[in-house]
């Protein structure tokens, strides 16, 4: 047991390195500040910070993917709310892009090209070849349904509370439960995408890449 937490364990801080601070500080101080100060002063600080967590990835030579997407995101986001001199219109691409997330969701679903497929071939550079196999692929199908209810309830609860005015609150539920509720998904994800695949009996990256015939030892570690 302790075995299989360290391993997902592992697994998350691959997936999600970076995101935390990077992506989900700034509009929490956002929010802060324009309790305290204008929504101006605000924004510049929200940008500030942004620019100074990517400074820090690019001086610790770290991955600096999140830090440029949350930088990105947070001038979008403070142009529409500059713009439209209303607080809540930072929001408004978040929301949208959790919409979209959605769609490419379902998307994928109809092609039979699961989501869940690619973002592992993209974080652990995968062939596709081997997502696609029959003995493979329906683990990676289902998976992408989970995560498809995550993308509704978020989306959901995200447009709801800005159709209500409820700044704050969106930006707490993002932050105290939209994010743990993420965490808990990628969790159970990885272990019925495991033993799943365990069921499937088709075969492990490295016995696909090395063209090995079955009986298969299997996928003993990754999803």
């Amino acid at each position: 047991m302790k075995k299989l937490f360290k391993e997902i364990y592992e697994e998350l801080i691959l997936v999600l390195k970076g995101k935390t601070l990077d992506t989900l500080l700034p509009p929490i101080v956002f929010v802060v500040t324009l309790n305290l100060l204008n929504l101006n002063i605000s924004i510049i600080i929200s940008i500030a910070l942004s620019i100074l967590l990517w400074l820090n990835r690019v001086i610790r030579h770290d991955n600096q993917k999140y830090a440029i997407f949350g930088l990105l995101g947070v001038i979008i986001a403070s142009l529409f709310a500059y713009l439209n001199n209303d607080p809540r219109t930072y929001f408004i691409p978040d929301i949208l892009g959790s919409g979209l997330i959605l769609l490419i969701t379902v998307y994928t679903l109809i092609v039979n090209k699961p989501l869940a497929a690619y973002v592992s071939h993209i974080t652990r550079g995968w062939p596709l070849a081997w997502f696609w196999r029959k003995d493979i692929l329906p683990a990676y199908r289902e998976v992408t349904w989970l995560w498809l209810f995550y993308f509704v309830l978020r989306t959901t609860f995200e447009s709801i509370l800005f159709l209500n005015d409820s700044i704050e609150q969106l930006v707490w539920f993002n932050t105290f439960v939209g994010f743990p509720l993420l965490v808990f998904i990628l969790t159970v994800s990885y272990i019925y995408g495991m033993w799943r695949l365990h069921l499937l009996k088709g075969p492990g990256v490295d016995e696909f890449i090395e063209k090995k015939e079955p009986p298969f030892r299997g996928q003993t570690r990754g999803f």
